[in-house]
């Protein structure tokens, strides 16, 4: 007798999950986000992350077209450094102005926000994917900060993203890599309040990136309320139709979340805040029908519930594994500018 292969064994115990986390109809928005937010924190192992002296240095500050960009180097971690570069508009959009954080998915690193070909295979210009975060930003009047993420770039991914042996490592004493991320994430925010305050409003700091980058934006979001705003861009769907059934990097892994959270649960934690889901209508990793029928989820249950459905929208890209900016940033300033 032949059985299941052990793949499909464990996509139909997935499939036969309820996240036991998901909102009750008597529960209010507020205190079920209290519970949410303390069982995400030790699902993605947060307990385990320790703050330590910043060592905040700037390493240069150059003028590039329309824009002034500060490099600083930080320390997240006992021994352990972040590179970031802050963009400050020349033409703000408002004074002071908001600052978005630019995160790039798997790729060769920040550059990419700026769209620099750097290594093999990066693209620039029309190419890019609308991944050009940071170009954007300053063209629109916004700050922006690219952070480069654990395992990207000049943080052990370079010349390609090497994510695998740090994520089943984090695992080994109850961390997660994404967790790591999320880490990185929230004292970029506290270098922005301490060293930067006095350029950019930082009551409005806002959180995108593409796929890995998405990821990293929903997970961080959802843990820090000081993000105001959100743009994942082609990551998000269902976690079985996704996650379960494609192949992804080790990095897209939580332990158990799924016995607790659907990605419903993890945008609904960002309620009642601005939230433009963007979807690639072809993704072919993030099926745009799945991702469809969980987005409908967030607004219903979520954001519906805090009085807010306005504040949230999902825009689909015709096309497939990228960011659509001409799609995104008009309904993402619809919301934040009301």
């Amino acid at each position: 007798m032949v059985g299941l292969h052990p793949w499909q064994n464990e996509i139909n115990v997935l499939s036969s999950l309820s996240p036991s986390m998901r909102i009750t109809e008597n529960e209010t928005l507020s205190d079920w986000q209290e519970a949410a937010r303390k069982k995400l924190r030790e699902l993605l192992g947060l307990a385990y992350f320790h703050r330590c002296e910043d060592l905040f240095r700037i390493e240069n500050t150059q003028k590039k077209g329309c824009w002034t960009e500060t490099r600083f180097v930080f320390q997240t971690e006992q021994g352990y450094f972040v590179p970031c570069i802050f963009v400050k508009p020349k033409k703000p959009r408002s004074s002071p102005p908001p600052v978005m954080i630019c995160l790039q998915g798997h790729s060769t690193g920040m550059h990419n926000s700026f769209g620099i070909t750097k290594y093999p295979g990066d693209r620039g210009g029309e190419e890019n994917g609308d991944r050009d975060f940071a170009v954007q930003c300053a063209k629109l009047g916004l700050c922006a900060v690219t952070v480069e993420q654990r395992c990207f770039g000049e943080c052990g991914g370079t010349p390609k993203p090497d994510c695998y042996s740090t994520a089943m490592t984090a695992i080994l004493s109850g961390r997660t890599l994404l967790g790591g991320r999320v880490w990185d994430i929230g004292r970029v925010i506290d270098m922005l309040e301490t060293h930067f305050a006095d350029v950019c409003d930082t009551d409005k700091i806002y959180c995108m990136g593409n796929s890995g980058g998405g990821t990293a934006t929903i997970y961080a979001a959802a843990m820090d309320t000081r993000i105001k705003g959100a743009i994942p861009s082609c990551a998000f769907c269902t976690f079985v139709d996704s996650i379960g059934d494609k192949y992804h990097c080790a990095c897209n892994y939580v332990p158990g979340i799924a016995r607790y959270f659907g990605m419903a649960e993890l945008c609904g934690l960002i309620a009642p805040r601005p939230l433009t889901v963007v979807t690639g209508k072809t993704d072919p990793i993030f099926p745009s029908d799945a991702a469809a029928a969980e987005f409908k989820l967030v607004r219903d249950l979520y954001y519906a519930k805090a009085g807010a459905s306005d504040k949230c929208a999902q825009v689909i890209g015709d096309g497939g594994h990228r960011f659509y900016k001409a799609d995104a940033w008009p309904v993402f300033f619809g919301m934040t500018e009301k």
